[in-house]
């Protein structure tokens, strides 16, 4: 429910926007306390304006604005500083991240814990890596937030379970994450499977008091097997609970591998 009141001092990243106007923005913005909300920004596109180099994505800010409508009016915009902005692919990853937020997350339904683990990955997209293992650092930083992002808005089942029938996964058993089941044994002919182990530390990762950092190193000590079926899996999660076959991030970054 919105509120009248103004709030200041508020930490946020710009998901999206798009014109309103001659001269303002409509801005979709993900907020720490407020979760997903809509923003006004009068003025914004006028060359004189104070937020025109302000409001870009994956940048962390602190926002006022107030007013009682759906879309309220953007006061203050203040960039936070700590990192460049992303380019190449951690560029188009990050606007990935933020298409699944905006196709998933509620409007004002706030998530503390998974803003903190998105600003982590932005942070891990906008600072530089060795080139030999900077595509293995962003892939893992990418699998760590799809695992949060689904356990915040419940769409995630418990991974030291099978979800149909609530039995432990058996040693040496392997395992499969599927959107109608939940996680199921794989048959011998469903290689793309993870084991038993694989899915206990994934959850005992999501369950740590630093989910993202705990998360993050679990999946980067998965075998590549391992890592890719999770990739996979997380894949076809994620597209049945967007309603899509494919994410508009996904299908451009293809595009651009082809060319």
């Amino acid at each position: 429910m919105a509120t009248s009141r103004r709030v200041a001092h508020e930490p946020a990243f710009v998901l999206h926007r798009y014109d309103w106007s001659e001269s303002s923005l409509i801005l979709e913005v993900f907020t720490r306390h407020h979760g997903r909300i809509a923003l006004v920004a009068k003025g914004a596109k006028r060359p004189s304006s104070n937020f025109r180099p302000v409001l870009l994505p994956l940048q962390p800010l602190q926002l006022a604005f107030g007013g009682d409508a759906e879309v309220r009016t953007l006061k203050s915009a203040e960039w936070m500083g700590g990192h460049v902005m992303p380019t190449g692919d951690a560029l188009m990853s990050g606007y990935y991240l933020n298409e699944l937020l905006l196709r998933l997350l509620a409007r004002e339904d706030a998530h503390p814990a998974l803003f903190d683990a998105y600003a982590a990955v932005v942070q891990v997209l906008g600072t530089p890596q060795d080139p030999a293992s900077q595509q293995a650092v962003q892939a893992s930083a990418l699998r760590a937030f799809e695992l949060l992002l689904l356990r915040e808005i419940g769409f995630l089942p418990d991974l030291d379970a099978q979800t149909s029938t609530l039995a432990p996964l058996a040693p040496g058993g392997r395992y499969l994450l599927l959107p109608e089941t939940g996680l199921r044994e794989a048959g011998e002919d469903e290689p793309a499977s993870i084991g038993a182990e694989g899915w206990q530390s994934l959850q005992r990762a999501l369950a740590d008091h630093a989910p993202f950092t705990r998360t993050l190193r679990t999946v980067a000590e998965l075998s590549p097997g391992a890592s890719g079926a999770l990739r996979s899996q997380l894949r076809q999660l994620l597209h049945y609970h967007c309603g899509v076959a494919q994410l508009r991030t996904r299908q451009m970054m293809r595009d651009l591998q082809d060319l």
